[in-house]
Parts: structure tokens; sequence; C-alpha cells
């Protein structure tokens, strides 16, 4: 166990790569707010497009073809391993870096946004970019059980814009923002994945449960967050509070769209199996 330990935290948090990370803002790749305006506007174009020549086609009844389904697998099965080895570095790197539990949660004015918790925030960052592919594959599927929402395209846009902001404003609380995340994506990729290879599993609605428990324990620990900004003493305001309130709007925004999607889609089911019953 030692043995893994020691080698997880020399390739997670020790290696050079991580342990050196530092962002520079127009020097890092992607790290300008032109890069994100670009590529935001680019995915929302491109996907416009896209849906309106899909939607526009004969509608399909067949099956998903092997290759796209092997490509789904594939993509499914690297974000899966990405999220995992996100959350571990994270949360590897917060116990290495952290000086008190406060830290977790505030960081300094003016931590600046380098070492290894920047470094995963870093790859997170990029990793919303590969997502992008989801978008993709959703339209080129002729199945009718994955079909695209605004939720879907309106989480995949703006969660680019937040994650820059985390490294932009060094902001407090994002480490507990990304294990919470990827640990989520792990059983959400990892759902997708078996879909991807034919093995539908029981627990679909765990995935939407799950992302709706995260929106709560979020502004939970958001409140442990402010009573240091306010009442730290010795005026600890936390860093990056700018960026912590467009994540708290956007994450209020997508918990109301998560919750309308689970009671549209189960507990409506719900109540047409119930009629159908009586």
């Amino acid at each position: 166990m030692e043995w893994i330990h020691s080698n997880l935290r020399w390739w997670l948090v020790d290696h050079p790569v991580v342990s050196n990370f530092e962002w520079k803002e127009g020097q890092t790749w992607g790290a300008s707010s032109q890069f994100v305006a670009t590529t935001v506007l680019t995915y929302l174009s491109l996907t416009t497009v896209l849906h309106l020549k899909t939607t526009s086609a004969t509608p399909s009844t067949s099956p998903t073809p092997l290759f796209l389904r092997l490509i789904s697998a594939v993509h499914n099965l690297i974000l899966l391993l990405l999220s995992i080895i996100m959350a571990i570095g994270c949360t590897l790197s917060t116990a290495s870096q952290m000086k008190d539990i406060r830290w977790i949660f505030c960081f300094p004015p003016n931590t600046p946004p380098s070492g290894p918790i920047f470094f995963w925030a870093y790859i997170f960052y990029l990793s919303k970019f590969l997502e992008f592919i989801d978008t993709v594959l959703i339209l080129l599927s002729p199945s009718t059980n994955r079909r695209l929402t605004f939720l879907h395209v309106y989480h995949h846009a703006v969660v680019v814009v937040m994650c820059y902001l985390w490294l932009h404003t060094s902001q407090s609380l994002f480490p507990v923002a990304l294990v919470t995340n990827a640990s989520v994506h792990t059983v959400m990729y990892g759902y997708y994945m078996l879909c991807s290879i034919g093995r539908r599993p029981w627990w679909k609605r765990l995935v939407t449960d799950f992302q709706i428990l995260q929106f709560v324990f979020s502004f939970g620990v958001s409140m442990v967050m402010l009573w240091f900004h306010f009442n730290g003493g010795g005026g600890g305001v936390c860093c990056g509070i700018w960026g912590w309130c467009f994540n708290a709007v956007f994450n209020a925004s997508l918990m109301v769209l998560f919750v309308d999607f689970h009671s549209r889609n189960y507990a409506g089911r719900r109540k047409r199996e119930k009629d159908k019953k009586s």
C-alpha cells in the first residue's frame, strides 16, 4: 500500500511537470479570455449547424453503427480514466499543499496560480474541450435514447468559462469542486461507456441524483468559504471571490435545470407507469 501511495504521489504531485506548473495569462496554452470566447462561440456555432443538419435529415430507426459505438466507448473510457486520475491527483495535491483546513476552503489573498493543485485545475480545464466530443456523438447517433438538450449544450459551453476563472482568479474552493465533479463524472462516464458497448446498467437515475447532490454539497461548503471570507479575522479575504460568484450562479442555474430534467424524466415516468397499472 505504501508503494502504491509513494508512486502515485511521485507521478501526480511531485513530478516536475506537476510541481513546477504555473498558469501564465497569455502564455500558457488556452490562458486568455479571447481563447475561451472563441472556443465557446465555435462550439455553439458548430453545434447549431450540425443540429440543424441532423434534424432536417430523414429520421432513422436503425441501430447506431458499430464504428460510432466503438468511438463512443473509447471516448467514454478515456474520460472515465481521466476523471479518476484527476480526482486522485487533486486530492493528493491538496493534502500536500494545504497549510491547514482553512486553506481547502479559502485561499489567502493573492495566491499565485502555481503548483500541483493548479496543474490539476488546468488538466480539468483542458478536459472540458475533450467533452465537446459528447455533443458530436449525440448528434451523429441515430438512437432516440439520447437527445441533445439545452441543459447539455449550456453546461458544456459555460463550464469552460468557469474552469478558466478557477485559474485566472486563483479561486478559493475549486479543489473541492474539482474532486467532487471528477468523482461524479467517474460514475457518469462509466455508465455511458457500458451503454456504448451494449450493456445498459440499471443505475441511470443515480447519475442525475449524484449530479444534484453535488450541487447541494457545493452550496454547503460555499457557506464555510463565505464564513471565512467575511469573518476570518485579520482581513483574511478569500482569493478569487469574483470567480466564485460566477461559479455559484452557474451551479444554481444547473441545479434548477437538473431538477427539472429529473422531474420530467423520472417523476413523469413513475406517474405514467402508475396510470398504466390503474
